[in-house]
Protein backbone atom coordinates (compact mmCIF):
# COMPACT_ATOMS: atom_id res chain seq x y z
CA UNK A 1 0.00 0.00 0.00
CA UNK A 2 1.57 3.21 -0.69
CA UNK A 3 1.33 6.71 0.66
CA UNK A 4 -2.23 7.81 -1.85
CA UNK A 5 -3.77 4.67 -0.99
CA UNK A 6 -3.31 5.17 2.50
CA UNK A 7 -4.60 8.77 2.06
CA UNK A 8 -7.10 7.54 -0.07
CA UNK A 9 -8.23 4.88 2.82
CA UNK A 10 -8.26 7.65 5.64
CA UNK A 11 -10.75 10.32 3.20
CA UNK A 12 -12.79 6.99 2.65
CA UNK A 13 -13.25 6.07 6.25
CA UNK A 14 -13.68 9.62 7.24
CA UNK A 15 -16.41 10.12 4.97
CA UNK A 16 -18.16 7.26 5.88
CA UNK A 17 -17.85 8.46 9.81
CA UNK A 18 -18.97 11.74 9.04
CA UNK A 19 -21.87 9.77 7.36
CA UNK A 20 -22.34 7.23 10.38
CA UNK A 21 -22.08 10.59 12.74
CA UNK A 22 -25.05 12.55 10.61
CA UNK A 23 -27.16 9.00 10.56
CA UNK A 24 -26.64 8.86 14.62
CA UNK A 25 -27.50 12.76 15.13
CA UNK A 26 -30.88 12.22 12.63
CA UNK A 27 -31.97 9.05 14.84
CA UNK A 28 -31.34 10.93 18.12
CA UNK A 29 -33.29 13.74 16.66
CA UNK A 30 -36.41 11.58 15.97
CA UNK A 31 -36.07 9.98 19.04
CA UNK A 32 -36.17 13.03 21.19
CA UNK A 33 -39.30 14.18 19.19
CA UNK A 34 -41.12 11.32 19.96
CA UNK A 35 -40.23 11.25 23.48
CA UNK A 36 -40.70 15.17 23.96
CA UNK A 37 -44.67 14.81 21.96
CA UNK A 38 -45.21 11.69 24.93
CA UNK A 39 -43.93 14.40 27.53
CA UNK A 40 -45.93 17.01 26.08
CA UNK A 41 -49.00 15.14 26.52
CA UNK A 42 -48.85 13.87 29.65
CA UNK A 43 -47.73 17.51 30.73
CA UNK A 44 -51.52 18.43 28.84
CA UNK A 45 -53.04 16.00 30.36
CA UNK A 46 -51.70 17.37 34.02
CA UNK A 47 -52.86 20.25 32.88
CA UNK A 48 -56.62 19.11 31.95
CA UNK A 49 -56.63 17.72 35.73
CA UNK A 50 -56.02 20.46 37.26
CA UNK A 51 -58.51 22.31 35.12
CA UNK A 52 -61.24 19.97 35.67
CA UNK A 53 -60.22 20.37 39.56
CA UNK A 54 -59.98 24.00 40.02
CA UNK A 55 -63.79 23.88 38.01
CA UNK A 56 -64.85 20.97 40.44
CA UNK A 57 -64.17 23.20 43.10
CA UNK A 58 -65.54 26.31 41.71
CA UNK A 59 -69.50 24.25 40.05
CA UNK A 60 -69.56 21.77 43.69
CA UNK A 61 -73.21 22.27 45.00
CA UNK A 62 -71.35 21.20 48.66
CA UNK A 63 -68.63 19.68 50.41
CA UNK A 64 -69.86 16.07 49.43
CA UNK A 65 -70.20 17.04 45.72
CA UNK A 66 -67.25 18.38 45.56
CA UNK A 67 -65.28 15.71 47.56
CA UNK A 68 -66.80 13.10 45.19
CA UNK A 69 -65.92 14.87 42.39
CA UNK A 70 -62.40 14.84 43.34
CA UNK A 71 -61.81 11.06 44.10
CA UNK A 72 -63.36 10.72 40.42
CA UNK A 73 -61.00 12.86 39.33
CA UNK A 74 -58.38 11.43 40.76
CA UNK A 75 -59.41 7.89 39.65
CA UNK A 76 -59.42 8.84 35.94
CA UNK A 77 -55.72 10.33 36.10
CA UNK A 78 -54.28 7.63 38.42
CA UNK A 79 -55.75 5.70 35.29
CA UNK A 80 -54.42 7.89 32.78
CA UNK A 81 -51.20 7.84 34.42
CA UNK A 82 -50.79 4.22 33.95
CA UNK A 83 -51.64 4.39 30.46
CA UNK A 84 -49.30 7.02 30.04
CA UNK A 85 -46.46 4.88 31.99
CA UNK A 86 -47.36 1.53 29.66
CA UNK A 87 -46.89 3.99 26.60
CA UNK A 88 -43.53 5.32 27.73
CA UNK A 89 -42.01 1.98 28.82
CA UNK A 90 -43.41 0.78 25.13
CA UNK A 91 -41.31 3.56 23.76
CA UNK A 92 -38.35 2.86 26.12
CA UNK A 93 -38.36 -0.53 23.91
CA UNK A 94 -38.61 0.90 21.17
CA UNK A 95 -35.78 3.56 21.15
CA UNK A 96 -33.50 0.58 22.67
CA UNK A 97 -34.27 -1.31 19.72
CA UNK A 98 -33.66 1.38 17.37
CA UNK A 99 -30.27 2.13 19.18
CA UNK A 100 -29.33 -1.10 18.82
CA UNK A 101 -30.36 -1.63 15.33
CA UNK A 102 -28.04 1.86 14.56
CA UNK A 103 -25.18 0.36 16.54
CA UNK A 104 -25.04 -3.56 15.04
CA UNK A 105 -25.60 -2.09 11.13
CA UNK A 106 -22.68 0.46 12.15
CA UNK A 107 -20.53 -1.71 13.76
CA UNK A 108 -20.89 -4.37 10.34
CA UNK A 109 -19.97 -1.39 8.39
CA UNK A 110 -17.10 -0.80 10.09
CA UNK A 111 -15.55 -4.18 10.58
CA UNK A 112 -16.23 -4.56 6.56
CA UNK A 113 -14.50 -1.45 6.14
CA UNK A 114 -11.29 -2.42 8.51
CA UNK A 115 -11.16 -5.64 6.60
CA UNK A 116 -10.76 -3.90 3.29
CA UNK A 117 -8.42 -1.25 4.60
CA UNK A 118 -5.94 -3.31 6.69
CA UNK A 119 -4.59 -6.15 4.58
CA UNK A 120 -4.13 -9.66 6.10
CA UNK A 121 -1.17 -10.07 8.31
Amino acid sequence: MNTTDTLNTVKHLSIKGMERMTSLNELNMSLFERMAAQQMETLNMLMEHGKRTLTLATDAKGYNTFLKGQIEAAKDLSEQVMAKSKAGMTLAGQVNEDYRAWYMSNLAEVSADLRKAVPAV
